[in-house]
């Protein structure tokens, strides 16, 4: 896996424009059935709101790595006020249409027990005055992005989405769109067209055997003037099919949990591989891939280049090979892992020469929430704590071989004056849920403990591997 593609992430400027919605999801136990009708009660007692549509396009966009900048169309409400604050909490640069003859497209789920019981649409379709607004600001913004990407859901935004297909190839723009047409000539002249099957075979699509769905995809590619399709098969994975070439994909999961908002990733993630100069048939690998760690999410989920590079190494059968932002970025990525609900874990240390009481060490820290962060000792904080000797193996080196493990999500250096020889700072900076430290120590010897604590986080300490220290095997090596 080459991942000099996956530095060029920051890079990438990518317009997101269609139907853009706000997702709420109402969680709650349900343990009888009501009186009044045949259905469940759900005594609801948790909220959260998400960045539906379009917008969940832009914020997979966004949690890969690379930059969105989203076009919608939202009403003159508090549904849109709050989509536009969501927006900007996910680093989203929106230009968002206000309008009053319509409400911000919204979307309610009720669920029980991870399983959805209904779902309450509140929603009309935008007007044509609307979308001619949308498309004046498409025609002022284009120029700013090297790819465009249309996410439709036939709600009225992409009333005049030929013309804009039309101005952005004009503009040398590469064009992507997720269908929901049924006349798919409605997206003539884009370069990638990504249907699920069932929109394939609603806009004429036929099945058949795999030579028989080729010809197929081809005659519509041909008729309705599209570079390729990438046809989203459910369980079967995914085909490219372009006039000259097929690939297909298996599909990369076993254990569904929710398929709502998987195209969104595949198409973002398609989007993105392609703007990094990624060959198509790569790109696509990789999309399938995101789609199989997104469906194993509850809800509208995305994914992070970390993860992705790791189920790719994987996946690919490789160990070692991960992606690893710089760290100016990993912040960023850190806070996306949050704003998805998980459970940000931090420890510390050295790591010099990595042995098997840090792996267990490590493993058994990890298993305390979602995500490990190791803030890590550089070289000059290693001299003044263990001495001029020290460290054996540099901070590059030791960040490498600290990123192989499964177990560790992001490495963090510290240490760059002598007050920081501790990771107090950092944890001030990072406020984790949890800290982890291992050996002997009281809570409240560790630094950064009463940070946690203050913020409503737990601290752990775990015993470290009797006879497992980087001292013991300096030891051994100069005696052997």
């Amino acid at each position: 896996m080459d991942l000099s593609y996956f530095q060029k992430l920051k890079d990438v400027k990518i317009l997101v424009v269609g139907d853009v919605m706000l997702d709420r999801y109402w969680h709650g136990d349900s343990g009888r059935i009501s009186p009044e009708a045949p259905v469940p009660v759900v005594k609801v007692s948790e909220f959260e709101d998400k960045a539906g549509g379009a917008a969940n396009v832009a914020k997979n966009i966004v949690h890969l790595g690379a930059n969105a900048s989203l076009l919608g169309i939202i009403g003159d409400d508090d549904n849109g006020k709050h989509l536009e604050t969501l927006l900007k909490g996910e680093g989203i640069s929106s230009r968002l249409v206000k309008q009053s003859q319509a409400p911000t497209i919204t979307k309610i789920r009720v669920l029980s027990r991870r399983q959805q019981v209904v779902r309450l649409d509140i929603e009309e379709s935008f007007t044509q005055k609307s979308a001619d607004l949308l498309s004046e600001a498409f025609a002022s913004l284009v120029d700013q992005f090297e790819m465009v990407l249309f996410s439709d859901y036939n709600k009225g935004s992409l009333a005049n989405i030929s013309a804009m297909i039309s101005m952005a190839k004009k503009a040398g723009k590469t064009v992507l769109v997720d269908p929901k047409s049924k006349d798919l000539s409605d997206y003539a002249g884009a370069d990638f067209i990504t249907p699920n099957l069932t929109e394939y075979l609603a806009a004429g699509g036929l099945l058949g055997d795999e030579k028989q769905i080729a010809q197929s995809v081809r005659k519509i590619i041909s008729d309705c003037k599209l570079g390729a399709m990438l046809l989203t098969r459910s369980e079967q994975g995914m085909s490219l099919i372009s006039p000259q070439q097929k690939h297909d994909f298996g599909a990369q999961t076993l254990e569904v949990a929710d398929v709502t908002g998987a195209g969104d990733t595949v198409i973002a993630t398609l989007a993105v591989m392609l703007a990094t100069q990624m060959p198509e048939a790569q790109a696509v690998e990789i999309a399938n891939v995101a789609a199989g760690i997104s469906v194993t999410r509850l809800g509208a989920a995305t994914v992070s280049p970390e993860e992705l590079s790791a189920k790719l190494a994987e996946y690919l059968g490789k160990t070692g090979e991960r992606y690893h932002p710089a760290t100016e970025q990993v912040f960023d990525h850190i806070e996306q892992a949050r704003r998805r609900g998980e459970t940000i874990v931090f420890t510390n240390g050295c790591f010099d020469i990595l042995h098997a009481g840090h792996v267990r060490y490590l493993a058994q820290a990890k298993a305390r929430g979602d995500k490990l962060v190791v803030g890590l000792n550089n070289d000059q904080s290693i001299t003044r704590l263990k001495g001029a000797d020290r460290p054996i193996n540099k901070l590059e080196e030791r960040a490498t071989v600290l990123m192989a493990l499964a177990s560790v999500d992001w490495v963090i250096p510290f240490g760059a004056i002598e007050e920081d020889d501790t990771p107090a700072n950092l944890i001030k900076a990072l406020n984790p849920d949890i800290l982890v430290k291992g050996g002997d120590y009281k809570v409240e010897d560790i630094a950064g403990a009463d940070t946690v604590l203050a913020n409503g986080g737990r601290v752990e300490v775990l015993e470290f591997v009797n006879d497992c220290s980087t001292s013991n095997v300096i030891k051994k090596i100069k005696t052997s």
